[in-house]
């Protein structure tokens, strides 16, 4: 299993989810990708982009204005 990470900090929507859907094709099944980003938006957005991608949210957090999401590859 491998990580990527994305950093989509100070983009806003739909640039995270545009760019997260572009590297998610880069990745295997199981494999995750963790995108920092700064809209508060992001936090919907990528939930919907898991459940419509068929991607699984394993973690999110945010400190400070900054969110992480942790999305394994389905």
């Amino acid at each position: 299993m491998s990580q990527l990470v994305l950093d989509t900090s100070g983009l806003i929507c739909p640039l995270p989810i545009l760019k997260a859907k572009k590297a998610m094709a880069k990745l295997g099944r199981g494999d995750v990708l963790l995108v920092i980003a700064t809209d508060p938006g992001s936090v919907a957005d990528f939930e919907v982009f898991c459940t419509v991608g068929g991607h699984r949210l394993k973690g999110r957090s945010e400190d400070s204005g900054i969110f992480r999401f942790e999305i394994e590859r389905g």
